[in-house]
């Protein structure tokens, strides 16, 4: 019997707001940008497409032009979008001692 392999989803994962916040700073820890819309998009299907544009003030389409790939979100877009995720954007010095 050949085994099924199935795809990996992370959004199947993003249970907590703990676990979506974590995994959202590792994709700003990287400093790219299609990680960080990739994350938000991840999580945003994580929690509902329809729930997430509307938190943000979105309509649907907008949202995924928003933080589709190859997207660069304005600031504004982008804390809209945390916002309706329950996640916030904080900084601290790139070398902590």
């Amino acid at each position: 019997m050949a085994e099924k392999i199935m795809d990996f989803d992370i959004a199947t994962y993003l249970k907590s707001d703990a676990d979506v916040a974590e995994y959202l700073a590792a994709a700003f820890e990287t400093g790219e940008v299609d990680d960080v819309t990739h994350a938000l998009a991840t999580i945003a299907r994580a929690k509902g497409m329809t729930e997430t544009a509307k938190s943000a003030g979105l309509a649907r389409g907008s949202l995924y032009k928003a933080i589709g790939d190859g997207s660069n979100p304005t600031l504004s877009t982008l804390l809209s979008v945390m916002k309706a995720l329950n996640v916030t954007l904080s900084a601290k010095p790139k070398f902590a001692a």
